[in-house]
Protein backbone atom coordinates (compact mmCIF):
# COMPACT_ATOMS: atom_id res chain seq x y z
CA UNK A 1 0.00 0.00 0.00
CA UNK A 2 1.48 3.45 -1.11
CA UNK A 3 2.05 5.49 2.11
CA UNK A 4 -0.68 8.42 0.42
CA UNK A 5 -3.32 5.39 0.25
CA UNK A 6 -2.15 4.98 4.08
CA UNK A 7 -2.68 8.72 5.07
CA UNK A 8 -6.07 9.13 3.35
CA UNK A 9 -6.91 5.89 5.49
CA UNK A 10 -6.00 7.75 8.76
CA UNK A 11 -7.59 10.69 7.69
CA UNK A 12 -11.00 9.23 6.35
CA UNK A 13 -11.51 6.77 10.57
CA UNK A 14 -10.43 10.64 12.41
CA UNK A 15 -13.30 11.84 10.02
CA UNK A 16 -15.44 9.58 11.46
CA UNK A 17 -14.64 9.53 14.75
CA UNK A 18 -15.18 13.30 15.15
CA UNK A 19 -18.70 13.25 13.44
CA UNK A 20 -21.28 15.53 16.09
CA UNK A 21 -23.72 13.23 17.42
CA UNK A 22 -27.08 15.66 18.10
CA UNK A 23 -28.29 16.27 21.65
CA UNK A 24 -31.49 17.15 22.98
CA UNK A 25 -32.33 18.27 26.79
CA UNK A 26 -34.89 16.35 27.83
CA UNK A 27 -34.89 17.47 31.48
CA UNK A 28 -33.96 20.50 33.89
CA UNK A 29 -34.52 20.35 37.80
CA UNK A 30 -32.81 22.83 40.25
CA UNK A 31 -32.64 22.81 43.80
CA UNK A 32 -31.71 25.18 46.12
CA UNK A 33 -28.98 24.02 48.64
CA UNK A 34 -28.84 26.62 51.61
CA UNK A 35 -25.44 27.68 52.94
CA UNK A 36 -25.80 27.52 56.76
CA UNK A 37 -24.22 26.53 59.73
CA UNK A 38 -26.00 23.05 59.43
CA UNK A 39 -23.80 22.27 56.54
CA UNK A 40 -20.32 20.67 58.20
CA UNK A 41 -16.95 21.85 57.00
CA UNK A 42 -13.95 19.92 56.00
CA UNK A 43 -11.73 19.43 58.72
CA UNK A 44 -8.43 19.77 56.05
CA UNK A 45 -9.42 23.14 55.16
CA UNK A 46 -10.16 24.48 58.02
CA UNK A 47 -7.01 23.27 59.88
CA UNK A 48 -5.24 24.95 56.73
CA UNK A 49 -6.80 28.15 56.86
CA UNK A 50 -6.86 28.18 60.71
CA UNK A 51 -3.78 30.27 60.92
CA UNK A 52 -4.91 32.67 58.59
CA UNK A 53 -8.23 33.47 60.12
CA UNK A 54 -6.48 33.66 63.66
CA UNK A 55 -4.06 36.20 62.06
CA UNK A 56 -6.82 38.03 60.43
CA UNK A 57 -8.95 38.48 63.24
CA UNK A 58 -6.27 39.22 65.30
CA UNK A 59 -5.33 42.28 62.79
CA UNK A 60 -9.26 43.72 62.50
CA UNK A 61 -9.72 43.47 65.97
CA UNK A 62 -7.09 44.95 67.44
CA UNK A 63 -7.98 48.47 69.91
CA UNK A 64 -6.30 51.89 67.36
CA UNK A 65 -8.77 54.46 69.49
CA UNK A 66 -10.94 55.30 72.19
CA UNK A 67 -14.36 56.65 70.79
CA UNK A 68 -16.26 58.30 74.42
CA UNK A 69 -19.73 58.14 73.23
CA UNK A 70 -22.07 56.13 70.50
CA UNK A 71 -21.99 57.95 66.89
CA UNK A 72 -24.60 57.60 64.82
CA UNK A 73 -25.40 58.98 61.11
CA UNK A 74 -28.96 59.85 62.49
CA UNK A 75 -28.21 62.36 65.38
CA UNK A 76 -28.52 65.63 63.56
CA UNK A 77 -30.81 67.67 61.17
CA UNK A 78 -28.14 68.40 58.44
CA UNK A 79 -25.09 67.23 59.76
CA UNK A 80 -24.21 64.71 62.16
CA UNK A 81 -21.27 63.84 64.71
CA UNK A 82 -20.23 60.78 62.30
CA UNK A 83 -20.72 62.30 58.97
CA UNK A 84 -18.71 65.39 60.47
CA UNK A 85 -16.19 62.66 61.40
CA UNK A 86 -16.21 61.10 57.92
CA UNK A 87 -15.57 64.00 56.09
CA UNK A 88 -13.13 65.41 58.47
CA UNK A 89 -11.05 62.46 57.84
CA UNK A 90 -10.90 62.39 53.99
CA UNK A 91 -10.34 66.14 54.89
CA UNK A 92 -7.07 65.78 57.03
CA UNK A 93 -5.81 62.53 55.69
CA UNK A 94 -6.07 62.98 51.70
CA UNK A 95 -4.84 67.28 51.49
CA UNK A 96 -1.35 65.95 52.62
CA UNK A 97 -1.38 63.55 49.32
CA UNK A 98 -2.67 65.52 46.97
CA UNK A 99 -0.82 68.51 48.38
CA UNK A 100 2.47 67.02 47.66
CA UNK A 101 1.27 65.56 44.22
CA UNK A 102 0.09 69.40 42.83
CA UNK A 103 0.94 71.65 45.60
CA UNK A 104 -2.75 73.05 45.80
CA UNK A 105 -5.09 72.35 48.68
CA UNK A 106 -8.39 70.58 48.94
CA UNK A 107 -11.11 73.32 48.94
CA UNK A 108 -13.82 71.36 50.57
CA UNK A 109 -15.04 67.55 51.19
CA UNK A 110 -18.45 66.54 50.20
CA UNK A 111 -19.80 62.69 50.86
CA UNK A 112 -23.24 61.11 51.06
CA UNK A 113 -25.05 60.15 53.89
CA UNK A 114 -26.24 56.86 52.47
CA UNK A 115 -22.57 55.67 52.23
CA UNK A 116 -21.88 55.54 56.07
CA UNK A 117 -23.24 51.77 56.63
CA UNK A 118 -22.47 51.64 60.37
CA UNK A 119 -22.60 53.16 63.89
CA UNK A 120 -19.74 53.31 65.99
CA UNK A 121 -19.80 52.08 68.96
CA UNK A 122 -18.84 53.89 72.61
CA UNK A 123 -15.49 52.17 73.74
CA UNK A 124 -12.34 50.83 71.95
CA UNK A 125 -12.57 50.98 67.96
CA UNK A 126 -10.97 48.20 65.40
CA UNK A 127 -9.99 47.83 61.92
CA UNK A 128 -13.19 45.65 61.49
CA UNK A 129 -15.38 49.09 63.12
CA UNK A 130 -13.49 50.88 59.96
CA UNK A 131 -14.76 48.00 57.61
CA UNK A 132 -18.31 47.55 59.44
CA UNK A 133 -18.53 51.66 58.49
CA UNK A 134 -17.23 51.73 54.61
CA UNK A 135 -17.58 48.07 53.63
CA UNK A 136 -17.28 49.45 50.04
CA UNK A 137 -13.69 49.93 48.33
CA UNK A 138 -14.57 53.24 47.33
CA UNK A 139 -11.70 55.49 46.91
CA UNK A 140 -10.85 59.21 47.38
CA UNK A 141 -10.92 61.41 44.30
CA UNK A 142 -10.36 65.23 44.17
CA UNK A 143 -12.69 67.38 41.50
CA UNK A 144 -11.91 70.55 40.35
CA UNK A 145 -15.05 72.20 39.66
CA UNK A 146 -16.23 75.55 38.51
CA UNK A 147 -18.13 77.76 40.54
CA UNK A 148 -21.17 76.71 38.51
CA UNK A 149 -20.84 73.27 39.17
CA UNK A 150 -20.61 74.00 42.75
CA UNK A 151 -23.83 75.95 42.64
CA UNK A 152 -25.62 73.11 41.19
CA UNK A 153 -24.27 70.93 44.08
CA UNK A 154 -26.23 73.66 46.18
CA UNK A 155 -29.40 72.95 44.61
CA UNK A 156 -28.76 69.15 44.99
CA UNK A 157 -28.03 69.51 48.51
CA UNK A 158 -31.44 71.62 49.10
CA UNK A 159 -33.27 69.05 47.28
CA UNK A 160 -31.59 66.21 49.38
CA UNK A 161 -32.47 67.41 52.52
CA UNK A 162 -30.50 65.23 54.42
CA UNK A 163 -27.23 65.07 56.66
CA UNK A 164 -24.67 65.05 53.75
CA UNK A 165 -21.09 64.66 55.11
CA UNK A 166 -19.19 68.21 54.64
CA UNK A 167 -15.67 69.31 55.86
CA UNK A 168 -14.23 72.79 54.22
CA UNK A 169 -17.18 74.57 53.51
CA UNK A 170 -20.17 76.20 55.73
CA UNK A 171 -23.46 75.93 54.60
CA UNK A 172 -27.10 77.73 55.73
CA UNK A 173 -30.32 76.42 54.69
CA UNK A 174 -33.95 77.90 54.65
CA UNK A 175 -36.16 76.14 57.20
CA UNK A 176 -37.28 74.27 53.91
CA UNK A 177 -34.06 73.05 53.60
CA UNK A 178 -32.94 75.62 50.77
CA UNK A 179 -29.07 76.73 50.98
CA UNK A 180 -29.28 80.12 51.37
CA UNK A 181 -25.49 81.14 52.26
CA UNK A 182 -22.15 78.80 51.08
CA UNK A 183 -18.77 79.78 52.34
CA UNK A 184 -15.65 77.95 51.25
CA UNK A 185 -12.53 79.53 53.57
CA UNK A 186 -15.10 82.14 54.75
CA UNK A 187 -15.84 83.37 51.29
CA UNK A 188 -19.10 83.29 49.17
CA UNK A 189 -18.83 81.14 46.28
CA UNK A 190 -17.41 82.76 42.99
CA UNK A 191 -18.93 81.50 39.92
CA UNK A 192 -15.33 82.79 38.15
CA UNK A 193 -13.24 80.24 40.27
CA UNK A 194 -13.14 76.54 40.49
CA UNK A 195 -12.53 74.32 43.55
CA UNK A 196 -11.04 71.26 44.93
CA UNK A 197 -13.60 68.86 45.75
CA UNK A 198 -12.60 65.84 47.53
CA UNK A 199 -15.10 62.61 47.34
CA UNK A 200 -15.85 59.44 46.67
CA UNK A 201 -15.34 57.85 42.86
CA UNK A 202 -18.42 56.43 43.32
CA UNK A 203 -20.00 59.83 43.72
CA UNK A 204 -17.65 61.53 41.13
CA UNK A 205 -19.10 58.71 38.43
CA UNK A 206 -22.63 59.88 39.01
CA UNK A 207 -23.64 57.87 42.32
CA UNK A 208 -26.76 58.90 44.15
CA UNK A 209 -27.42 61.12 41.01
CA UNK A 210 -24.50 63.67 41.93
CA UNK A 211 -24.51 64.69 38.18
CA UNK A 212 -22.56 68.33 39.04
CA UNK A 213 -19.11 65.70 39.60
CA UNK A 214 -19.52 64.54 36.03
CA UNK A 215 -16.73 66.51 33.64
CA UNK A 216 -15.15 68.59 36.37
CA UNK A 217 -12.27 70.49 34.69
CA UNK A 218 -9.47 68.18 36.14
CA UNK A 219 -9.78 65.09 38.46
CA UNK A 220 -7.44 63.47 40.21
CA UNK A 221 -7.04 60.44 42.26
CA UNK A 222 -5.46 60.14 45.67
CA UNK A 223 -4.83 56.36 45.40
CA UNK A 224 -6.72 56.07 48.89
CA UNK A 225 -9.74 54.13 50.07
CA UNK A 226 -11.78 56.04 52.23
CA UNK A 227 -11.76 53.14 54.83
CA UNK A 228 -7.96 52.99 55.29
CA UNK A 229 -7.63 56.69 55.75
CA UNK A 230 -9.97 56.15 58.32
CA UNK A 231 -8.26 53.01 59.61
CA UNK A 232 -5.09 55.53 59.63
CA UNK A 233 -6.84 58.10 61.24
CA UNK A 234 -7.65 55.62 63.90
CA UNK A 235 -3.90 54.82 64.00
CA UNK A 236 -2.87 57.95 64.64
CA UNK A 237 -5.01 59.37 66.76
CA UNK A 238 -5.64 58.17 71.04
CA UNK A 239 -9.28 59.49 70.69
CA UNK A 240 -11.65 60.21 68.44
CA UNK A 241 -13.30 63.12 68.67
CA UNK A 242 -17.07 63.96 66.28
CA UNK A 243 -19.32 66.73 66.99
CA UNK A 244 -22.52 68.01 65.66
CA UNK A 245 -21.67 71.74 65.04
CA UNK A 246 -22.81 74.86 62.53
CA UNK A 247 -21.15 73.71 59.35
CA UNK A 248 -24.52 72.74 58.01
CA UNK A 249 -27.34 74.11 59.59
CA UNK A 250 -31.30 75.24 59.05
CA UNK A 251 -32.95 78.40 60.16
CA UNK A 252 -36.33 77.27 62.38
Amino acid sequence: MKLSHLFFGFAAIILMGCKNDSFEVSDISAERIPVNEKIQGDTAIQNFIKPYKEHLNNTLDSALIYNPKLLNKSDGDLNSALGNFMADVVMEQANPVFKARTGKNIDFVLLNKGGIRAELPKGNLTARNAYELMPFENEIVIAELSGKKVKEMLDYLSQAKSAHPVSGIKLTADKDYKIIDARIHGKEIDTNKTYFVATSDYLQQGGDSMNFFKDPVNLYGADYKIRNAIIDYFKKHDTLKAEIDDRYTRQQ
